[in-house]
């Protein structure tokens, strides 16, 4: 599988047969989504940094919300989170995503803005590949998302939610890392990952979207 970070929250995760894309964004000054193409589209919170979804083309199966769905030989499965840690008071509803796609579990947390609960860990144990926001801000920050990385124990990290070309961005970027105790590695645009190249221990990798 091919991951590549577009930025903000969305991924585009290419399969051997079939490619999804996760919270496609409103295009902003600084970033923009380009030609993007996908029969699937999943949506964590109706917000418009997550649910631009006429930028991606292909007429699209749109999941939103909590439940079980399988479209294309892709299982996913949504999970009910809180986009704050006061039980949406804030911010309202979030959808976690665990998707299974050429033999791998994917995690994506959308703006996730509390520590895992046991009933959502059951959900998420299993993930390879967890993508978490770092930004703090909406979502959790840094030290938070060090503790749900804990939780979770995947063999992949790949970091969100955060903008590589600000000061801002850079540092709960530096944050990050320093509190998941890892040297700071040479962002790369795609990642390839397969069942038999996961790492034994958790390893961070960082994406840089595209300029």
């Amino acid at each position: 599988m091919e991951i590549t970070w577009l930025g903000h929250a969305c991924f585009q995760l290419r399969g051997k047969q079939v490619a999804l894309v996760t919270d496609p964004f409103t295009p902003q000054p600084d970033s923009s989504l380009g030609k993007i193409t996908a029969p699937i589209v999943t949506v964590s919170h109706n917000h418009p940094g997550h649910n631009n979804i006429a930028a991606v083309s292909g007429n699209p199966r749109v999941v939103r919300g909590p439940g079980e769905y399988e479209i294309s030989d892709v299982l996913i499965t949504g999970i009910a989170s809180y986009h704050d840690g006061k039980h949406g008071a804030e911010r309202g509803r979030n959808t976690i995503y665990v998707i299974h796609m050429d033999g791998l579990v994917i995690c994506h947390l959308g703006d996730l803005g509390h520590t895992l609960q046991e009933e959502q860990l059951e959900e998420v144990a299993d993930a390879d590949v967890l993508l978490i926001p770092i930004g703090g801000g909406s979502t959790i920050h840094a030290t938070q998302a060090a503790e749900v990385i804990s939780q979770v124990e995947p063999r992949i990290v790949i970091p969100m939610h955060y903008n590589p070309t600000t000061d801002e961005g850079l540092q709960a970027l530096n944050k990050f890392c320093r509190e998941m105790g890892v040297e700071q590695s040479a962002p790369q645009p795609k990642f390839t990952v397969s069942p038999t190249s996961l790492p034994v221990e958790t390893q961070v990798v960082l994406l840089t979207p595209p300029a």
